[in-house]
């Protein structure tokens, strides 16, 4: 038979009084950021190094070749259902990495209220390579 009573209270616990103020938390009086929070939760940087992994090479690498297979569909002119739809899937793939792994993230790491900091990093690490994949079919193309 289960007992119906209240738990008895946690004691011995340390107390920290935790405010969250937009992005920035506050512990003890001290401003910390989200990713500080994380690491003294975790006690690891493992965070901030796959995030760093992802910005500067799995996305990079994705979109390129990604740039590169789109222009290869939009240039080809053969437009299949089976090559239509795998562009598709690849566009929304590639917005939702973007999104999720490089902009939101940055914007977790980094306190800045404007988001300019998200915003080149969704520059460097996506648009660009994105952009050579396509310019590196059409030099392709031109030989």
């Amino acid at each position: 038979e289960v007992s119906q009573a209240a738990p008895a209270p946690v004691q011995g616990l340390p107390v920290r009084p935790h405010v969250t103020v937009g992005h920035r938390s506050e512990i003890c009086g001290r401003g910390v950021t989200p990713a500080e929070t994380r690491v003294a939760a975790s006690g690891s940087r493992w965070p901030q190094r796959f995030a760093d992994i992802v910005r500067f090479f799995v996305a990079p690498v994705i979109l390129l070749i990604s740039g590169f297979s789109t222009a290869d569909f939009v240039l080809s002119g053969i437009y299949t259902w089976p090559r239509t739809s795998k562009v598709l899937v690849l566009t929304i793939t590639i917005a939702v990495l973007s999104y999720e792994f490089v902009y939101k993230e940055q914007r977790t790491l980094r306190l800045d209220p404007s988001g300019a900091f998200a915003a080149r990093a969704l520059l460097y690490s996506c648009l660009i390579p994105y952009v050579l994949g396509v310019v590196a079919l059409i030099a392709l193309a031109k030989l």
